[in-house]
């Protein structure tokens, strides 16, 4: 192996080691309302904080894959047709190693492309997350004869963009709402776990989640909305008032059995991006 070989194993590895740790820290945080945490598994009987554990320690190949990728190819269909080879060998991965449960199908596409935009475009957040959607808009070649997922049922039946037409546009509820959510947070004097519950709560409040929309449907997404902002509203985690209503939130999203699978995926790409760029300009510019 040549030199430049080894190093760019060296930053692929790195790349997808701060992917991890962002799944990782994604899990931990608590409380997250109709999410596993600390405290439990919320609305999924089926999971916990170690399969969580575990799915993101299986995840590390193929985002390092998708880092490398991305250094070895032009951006374009080639590349695309690689990703989308990875992204199926690495869902495979992720079900082998959880029997089955679907913990990061869509953390996974988000942060494999997020990988790839930063190996090849590491100037910044916004270019990194822009290299991401022009690749995500690349047509796969392959198409998999499957059933339709819930996120892609609940796109089809409520004409919701999902996870796909988030990347296509470059991520905007990570890079316009979630990551300046962060940084305010953190700037105001928050803690990490405050400033990543504020930044998740600022996802929530606007995100079209797909996966609150397969179990509550429209109803389900106006209440996890409106409970998110209110929440945001009352000074977020940093006062009194907002982590009492984050509390009632986490409350009646389990009663509701609401679960904000989309919202988490996207925080997690939050903590990724700000790990990669911690010294962009704090507070990027929110978008409606």
């Amino acid at each position: 192996m040549t030199t430049t070989a080894v190093e760019l194993r060296l930053c692929a590895d790195q790349i997808a080691g701060a992917a991890v740790a962002a799944l990782h820290a994604e899990a931990q945080l608590t409380p997250k309302p109709g999410l596993v945490d600390r405290r439990g598994n919320a609305t999924h009987p089926d999971m916990s904080l170690r399969l969580l554990a575990v799915s993101a320690e299986a995840l590390r190949k193929p985002l390092c894959d998708c880092a490398e990728a991305a250094r070895a190819l032009e951006p374009g269909p080639a590349l695309r047709a690689e990703i989308g080879v990875i992204g199926r060998a690495g869902e495979q991965r992720m079900l082998a190693a959880t029997g089955g449960v679907n913990t990061h199908r869509g953390a996974l596409w988000a942060l494999g492309l997020l990988s790839a935009g930063v190996a090849a475009s590491a100037e910044s957040v916004e270019t990194a997350a822009g290299f991401a959607a022009r690749l995500a808009a690349v047509p796969d070649p392959v198409i998999v004869p499957a059933p339709l997922s819930h996120g892609q049922q609940a796109r089809v039946r409520y004409g919701a963009g999902g996870a796909v037409a988030e990347a296509c546009a470059g991520f905007p509820h990570v890079v316009h709402h979630g990551l300046p959510a962060l940084r305010a947070t953190r700037l105001r004097g928050g803690n990490a776990d405050c400033a990543a519950l504020d930044a998740l709560l600022a996802i929530m409040a606007r995100l079209n989640d797909t996966c609150v929309l397969h179990r509550g449907g429209r109803d389900g997404l106006a209440f996890v909305q409106r409970c998110a902002a209110e929440v945001l509203h009352s000074g977020g985690c940093l006062t009194a008032a907002g982590r009492a209503g984050l509390e009632r939130f986490c409350a009646a999203a389990e009663r509701r059995h609401l679960s904000m699978g989309g919202s988490a995926d996207l925080l997690a790409a939050v903590l990724f991006l700000d790990a990669m760029f911690p010294d962009s300009p704090e507070g990027l510019p929110c978008r409606p």
